[in-house]
């Protein structure tokens, strides 16, 4: 009781935070309690959250209705995809929103959206098939994935590019990730983080469409009737519980890769580890799904994603390697293939003494990679003109630093990695000053069990066989990812999936 009070705190503490800083929609607590430390947390996730959503106010709470076509639950990348997609079949849906501002996990995502066979691609002359990208998931599933979702996800994938672009959100700068031998992660124009862009431009789009948005508005329980969803129970501002009716209910609440008890329940080995995840994602649709009779897959399969900065459990995406960074131990010495799957990268770097590693890079990964501004901003970055002066820095040996890099840049140049065996973000060296490194060490970051959907977004009980009226897309599912997620598969997830959920919940309304 006491950890569900704390929660409750400092989800009262960041509504309060919010509507001081940037404007809410305005129908907050008043409470203050709370000791420092909990308001300097609530503080920081707000703040994290508020950079990537919206300017805009929320739909207010006196514009609630009672009931909506289709309800959904939670606004990150899946939800509002959804909202969109099924505003344009003629539905009326309304999204629901526990935290203060949208965006959830999809803020944080990082480094792009994995598709194959885009225009983007064709354009920039880069040869890709679905068939490749199916069969480079599955093996860096370790070809546990449910095939049939992974069939659907890759060739949807261009399509959901195209959408996007067709929205005002364009993809267009591609780079690659590990497990990946093609260039296929697409990001901003500029390089930049795809998360706070992505949030910032389908909240856009919501509030063009006059889709119903709130914040504050935590959903308890879906309420059914006879074998059929019925609507929801929802808590407004902890305060304030209202029952809404929908013909459908979307669930896009994400993963629990920020509830401590969940994964100890199912990884107790990962005790301790830091998350990346925001305190929202707490699980709270699995167990939802879960009392319908819906069930689950690969629930103790977590990902630890290997560059994670421990101080601020803040992740350092993927594509500053995708653009060239090395990783090298405390000796200054490169010890696994940078591009190796994250699971693969995870284990090289705990079998280091210290468990940790530095990632190097110079002045052009930099400037290929805008999300390293913001690592800058949050003091992340080790600067030198010199790599002399970086080993300094790093605290490692110079000589075997300059060793390690002289032997990067032959491979880079030879394009051949004699040491591991790298094959990928091999397209520069690292030879322009200044110079640069990160240290990183491991940390929780994404859940890859969760419930159980068909290629209809559907989502099934124990027998197979759909629950009436309930679809679920995003993190909050399983099966997709196998035992290990490939780096930008999510954003292409919860875009591709979303999408999927508005179209067919839209079609089961209209059949009622």
């Amino acid at each position: 009781m006491k950890k569900k009070a704390a929660a409750a705190l400092i989800l009262i503490l960041s509504v309060m935070l919010v509507i001081a800083g940037c404007g809410s929609n305005g129908n907050s607590n008043s409470n203050s309690t709370g000791n420092k430390s909990k308001d300097n947390e609530a503080k920081k996730e707000t703040t994290e959250a508020v950079s990537g959503a919206s300017e805009a106010s929320y739909t207010p709470y006196d514009q609630l209705k009672d009931k909506y076509d289709i309800i959904i639950v939670g606004a990150g990348g899946a939800g509002m995809s959804a909202a969109l997609e099924a505003k344009a079949k003629g539905m009326n849906p309304v999204i629901l929103e526990k935290m203060p501002v949208a965006g959830g996990n999809t803020t944080k995502s990082s480094s792009g959206m994995n598709a194959s066979q885009t225009k983007f691609q064709k354009e920039q002359g880069i040869e890709d098939s679905n068939d490749l990208f199916y069969e480079e998931t599955l093996k860096g599933g370790h070809d546990t994935n449910d095939k049939e979702l992974l069939r659907f996800f890759v060739d949807n994938s261009a399509g959901a590019i195209d959408w996007l672009d067709s929205i005002g959100i364009r993809l267009n700068n591609i780079t690659i990730t590990g497990g990946m031998k093609e260039k296929r992660t697409h990001r901003p124009e500029d390089g930049s983080a795809v998360g706070q862009y992505l949030v910032k431009g389908l909240v856009k789009n919501v509030q063009e469409q006059g889709i119903p948005l709130f914040v504050n508005a935590d959903v308890k329980e879906i309420t059914e009737k006879d074998g059929k969803v019925t609507g929801v129970k929802v808590l407004f501002n902890q305060a304030d519980e209202k029952i809404i009716t929908g013909s459908a209910v979307i669930v896009t609440t994400g993963g629990f890769g920020a509830n401590k008890e969940m994964i100890a329940e199912v990884r107790p080995d990962l005790e301790g580890l830091v998350t990346t995840n925001q305190i929202g994602s707490t699980g709270d649709g699995i167990k939802m799904i879960e009392k319908l009779g819906g069930t689950t897959v690969d629930m103790d399969q977590i990902q630890v994603h290997p560059t994670v900065q421990q101080e601020k459990s803040y992740l350092i995406g993927e594509a500053v390697r995708g653009e060239g960074a090395i990783l090298v131990s405390s000796e200054g010495k490169r010890f696994t293939n940078e591009m190796d799957t994250r699971d693969h990268v995870t284990a090289a770097i705990n079998k280091l003494p210290e468990k940790a590693a530095i990632l190097v890079f110079d002045s052009g990964v930099k400037s290929r990679v805008k999300a390293i501004e913001q690592y800058e901003k949050m003091g992340f970055v080790l600067t030198s003109d010199s790599i002399e002066g970086l080993a300094k820095e790093m605290n490692v040996p110079a000589d075997q630093l300059q060793k390690t890099m002289d032997t990067w840049n032959s491979a880079v140049k030879n394009k051949k990695d004699a040491e591991f065996g790298r094959t990928t973000g091999m397209d520069n060296d690292l030879s322009g000053a200044p110079f640069y490194a990160i240290k990183i060490g491991p940390g929780i970051h994404y859940t890859m069990g969760g419930v159980k959907i068909n290629t209809n977004t559907e989502v099934l009980n124990k027998e197979g066989q759909p629950i009436t009226g309930l679809f679920a897309a995003g993190e909050v599912v399983g099966g997709l990812h196998g035992q290990n997620r490939i780096g930008g598969n999510s954003v292409a997830e919860i875009i591709i999936f979303g999408r999927q959920a508005g179209i067919k919940s839209a079609e089961f309304v209209k059949a009622q």
